[in-house]
């Protein structure tokens, strides 16, 4: 395959938000390394935002970076707008955005704090921008939209964060099939659903956590970011044209029905 062909996002502009790390990075550098400019979201920090640009401009792409709060919602309009006006119209928006509750302070804030943080973000954010870019997209007849769910909102998990985090993702997920119904014929909207990733939480997660983790992917092994990017630079491209209004599981298959066969101390509801 010629390098040409290989750059299937050439030309196009693409934000992802919540890029300063983690998924959010990868999704960035693999959308920029198919040709495309990318407005590098973060909330806070600035230097992992810079990073992640600086990473694309090592690989001879177009960056810029935006910090804005998205549970604020002016922050979320002006998000849209300076995307918007920096190359004149965005192609491609990928909500990757989200409040991680399990490592660092946040970890140690009462479930109710967590959940009001997680619905402003993951939820309520996700649903402003997508409206906003989706209805500008629409007037221009193209355009995809990526959010970011979870494998097991649809099964559920036992413990208060899978209590959140498959109410909160089940919502991202529900949201988009209806959004794309809106949006159609012109937007795309898809989400992708990562099973368990290998992102901070999971390089300090117990033996048990670690265990878990391979025990429920048929291909027995953590997922990375760049499987969830790689998922995502396929939904983004236009060799995803016929599909919208659908959600990608990207987990190595979920292994159903073993879900707790050595529960032990470190994997009590409060734990996850």
């Amino acid at each position: 395959m010629s390098e040409a062909s290989q750059l299937e996002l050439a030309g196009r502009t693409v934000v992802v938000t919540g890029s300063s790390g983690g998924i959010g990075r990868a999704i960035a550098q693999e959308l920029a390394s198919a040709g495309a400019a990318v407005l590098v979201h973060g909330r806070g920090n600035a230097r992992g935002a810079d990073e992640t640009a600086a990473a694309i401009l090592k690989l001879g792409g177009t960056a810029k970076v935006c910090l804005a709060d998205l549970a604020d919602p002016q922050a979320c309009a002006e998000l849209v707008e300076t995307a918007w006006k920096w190359r004149s119209g965005v192609d491609v928006w990928v909500n990757n955005a989200g409040v991680d509750v399990l490592t660092g302070a946040a970890a140690q804030w009462t479930f109710e704090r967590k959940l009001q943080a997680l619905w402003a973000v993951d939820v309520a954010a996700t649903m402003r921008l997508s409206r906003d870019v989706g209805r500008a997209m629409f007037e221009r007849r193209a355009g995809a939209i990526v959010n970011i769910g979870w494998d097991q909102a649809e099964t559920g998990m036992a413990g208060d964060s899978g209590e959140m985090f498959a109410a909160v993702k089940g919502a991202v997920m529900a949201f988009t099939r209806s959004l794309a119904h809106s949006l159609a014929p012109h937007v795309r909207v898809n989400c992708v659903a990562p099973g368990w990733i290998k992102t901070e939480w999971g390089d300090d997660a117990s033996d048990y956590w670690q265990r878990r983790a391979i025990r429920e992917s048929l291909r027995e092994r953590w997922g990375t970011p760049q499987d969830i990017a790689r998922a995502v630079r396929f939904l983004a491209s236009p060799a995803a044209d016929f599909i919208t209004a659908q959600i990608l599981p990207v987990n190595g298959g979920l292994r159903h029905g073993e879900a707790y066969p050595h529960r032990d101390a470190d994997s009590t509801p409060s734990k996850m």
